[in-house]
């Protein structure tokens, strides 16, 4: 099985045994203390996580498959271009359904080795702690940043699984941790989003406030956002895991990058319709933020580089429909006007 995941683009690959989440405790423990912010969905979810029976009533064995998307970072961000960045995930096609066909393919294979079997393909739409069973299954350990990070392949792939009654030889799973003393990842944080290594408060993630969060971003954290249009790669970037010798680049994978979505124009988004937009990114990662949220993101980046050549378009954004984008501005051109004042 192993070799026909490989062939279809996941180059990691383990088995666990079908059993209570390891970390369900600190699971809940994390939304007691309100990290999970507006994602009322992981709340609603909260005991489904427990156990795969959830999802399959009769499972045995989840496969875990990683799937990894480029490494190379060769978009810049406003500072040498005037586009802002997004997240290297979210620099192709929908993850989702490119993931869902090939571990359906993969489930449909092992049900036509073992006639009367059951599998089941998820790809972080179902209530499952797939880094839990990814650690099981022997595929990495949890850095300080939360990510599931694997020595050879670091930590830019996307999980996914499917759960079977079969009841298959599970890995050996992976019990150490490879961090050490390195805490790179949680000093380079912009938004200083991790209260302890290992625990992420997502309300201060620039990703969550880029992506999930539906209403203003709070103030104190627009700055540092930086020219983050959609999600954020600085504590992946800077982990050792990603950068040492040996560590095999991802670029050759199977995901398929848009140089059109490696970073995208502000100015030029702020011009989009809801039309526009639905036809553009509707099938891209970047449809998840809405229309509301990437322009109100667009708006935060042209205030944080005061590029005084975006006034028009935010002067016509003060008058959307949508209040996020009108209030987000307000904001961008008064901060533009402030330090072009400063200059005067």
């Amino acid at each position: 099985m192993r070799d026909r995941a490989a062939a279809l683009g996941f180059t990691l690959f383990g088995i666990a045994p079908a059993k209570d989440a390891d970390g369900f405790g600190r699971f809940c423990d994390w939304l007691d203390k309100g990290y999970a912010g507006e994602m009322s969905y992981l709340h609603e979810y909260r005991e489904e996580r427990r156990h795969p029976r959830s999802v399959v009533e009769s499972v045995q064995s989840v496969v875990m498959l990683g799937l990894e998307y480029g490494t190379q970072d060769t978009g810049h961000g406003t500072r040498d271009t005037g586009h802002g960045r997004v997240a290297r995930y979210a620099r192709g096609p929908d993850y989702h359904r490119f993931i869902w066909d090939r571990v359906n393919e993969l489930s449909a294979w092992l049900m036509a080795e073992v006639p009367g079997s059951y599998a089941h393909g998820v790809s972080d739409t179902a209530p499952i702690l797939e880094r839990d069973f990814a650690r099981r299954a022997g595929l990495g350990w949890f850095g300080k940043n939360t990510m599931l990070i694997n020595k050879r392949r670091g930590s830019f792939f996307f999980l996914s699984a499917f759960l079977t009654d079969v009841e298959l030889t599970p890995s050996e799973p992976h019990t150490a941790s490879h961090c050490g003393t390195c805490t790179a990842c949680l000093n380079a944080c912009p938004t200083r989003a991790f209260p302890e290594p290992g625990v992420l408060d997502a309300t201060k993630c620039i990703s969550y406030l880029t992506i999930e969060l539906r209403g203003p971003i709070p103030e104190e954290l627009r700055e540092p956002i930086g020219d983050w249009l959609f999600g954020c790669d600085v504590c992946q970037d800077v982990c050792p895991w990603n950068t040492k010798p040996g560590t095999r680049s991802a670029s050759d994978g199977v995901f398929p990058t848009n140089p059109d979505l490696i970073a995208l124009d502000p100015i030029e988004l702020l011009t989009l319709s809801k039309a526009e937009f639905k036809r553009r990114f509707q099938h891209t990662s970047l449809w998840r933020a809405k229309r509301a949220g990437l322009l109100r993101n667009a708006a935060i980046v042209l205030g944080n580089t005061s590029d005084e050549r975006a006034i028009p378009m935010l002067e016509r954004a003060t008058t959307d429909e949508d209040e996020v984008i009108r209030e987000a501005a307000v904001w961008a051109l008064t901060r533009i006007r402030e330090r072009a004042a400063q200059k005067v």
